[in-house]
């Protein structure tokens, strides 16, 4: 397992660190692919990151107030999106960012204690 920390302002989710098959997040454990934005988490409904498609971005679409920028988990290794894909988020007016699962948990942590607006969209690793 890895451990994550950094400061987070109160009230904000940290990911603390993203065991096999989940994720701890402000303490909870998650399994499963998992939707994270700075008040709150939920399961997602994807489950390999080569099945994505704009309608699995739909619940980060509604939140309110939005999103400065999407961090898309990959898995163990950051996959490329099919450009049709990423012009169709652009296109939504999502900001995104595909990575390794890892990196996006690490990204998100440093944009939140940013205070950024930022959703993370993770498949575990």
């Amino acid at each position: 397992m890895v451990e994550i920390s950094s400061v987070i302002p109160p009230g904000r989710r940290m990911i603390d660190g993203y065991p096999s098959g989940g994720f701890r997040i402000s303490g909870g454990l998650f399994l499963g692919p998992t939707l994270v934005w700075p008040e709150s988490q939920e399961p997602w409904s994807l489950q390999r990151i080569e099945d994505l498609t704009l309608a699995h971005l739909d619940p980060v679409r509604r939140i309110d107030p939005p999103v400065e920028v999407l961090l898309i988990g990959c898995g163990p290794r950051m996959v490329l999106l099919p450009s049709a894909l990423r012009r169709q988020i652009r296109e939504a007016g999502i900001g995104m960012d595909a990575m390794d699962t890892g990196a996006a948990c690490r990204t998100f942590n440093v944009l939140i204690s940013e205070g950024r607006r930022v959703a993370a969209a993770l498949i575990p690793v």
